[in-house]
């Protein structure tokens, strides 16, 4: 993909030092352009969306939140603990608002694996289909989001044709 100034602005912004210490983009020598094309396709391999890990990604942060920064249990096996930091961070996209400072921990207790994400997290793949990139401290990939917060795959749509046979 060809890198657009505007997603030169949004590269830069995505630094280390320009908005969080350690930036979004961990070692990735990729364009961003690059990093939104292959984390589309890896999304779309794995049968989900943006939306429907973010949306799951919401819920468990929901739910762990209910604990005060205390582990919580949420059926059917999962723990989640969502710590607060003090101050909010603005979206590297340029998006109005700002997202609390917060990391939830979400610890799959049948497979014994965990994962940390953040509200901004939850915002740029909502928003952008934007995972971090790779080796970033907070990169969240695709897969990995799948497996151990067990997203299960989008069912197919129904040709049209048979949508209206009933």
């Amino acid at each position: 993909m060809k890198q657009t100034p505007q997603l030169e602005a949004i590269q830069r912004a995505m630094q280390p030092g320009a908005i969080t210490a350690e930036g979004f983009l961990g070692a990735d020598p990729r364009p961003l352009g690059d990093i939104l094309i292959a984390d589309e396709a890896a999304v779309r391999r794995l049968g989900l969306s943006h939306a429907r890990i973010a949306g799951r990604m919401r819920e468990l942060a929901a739910a762990g939140s209910r604990g005060l920064g205390l582990p919580t249990a949420v059926p059917p096996h999962f723990e989640v603990a969502v710590e607060s930091v003090r101050g909010k961070l603005p979206c590297p996209f340029g998006h109005a608002g700002v997202y609390p400072k917060t990391n939830v921990v979400v610890r799959n207790l049948a497979s014994g694996r965990q994962i940390v994400f953040t509200d901004l997290n939850i915002h740029l793949i909502a928003a952008h289909g934007f995972y971090e990139g790779l080796g970033s401290p907070f990169r969240c990939d695709p897969a990995t989001l799948a497996e151990i917060l067990e997203i299960a795959p989008e069912p197919p749509e129904a040709p049209a044709a048979a949508a209206g046979a009933l």
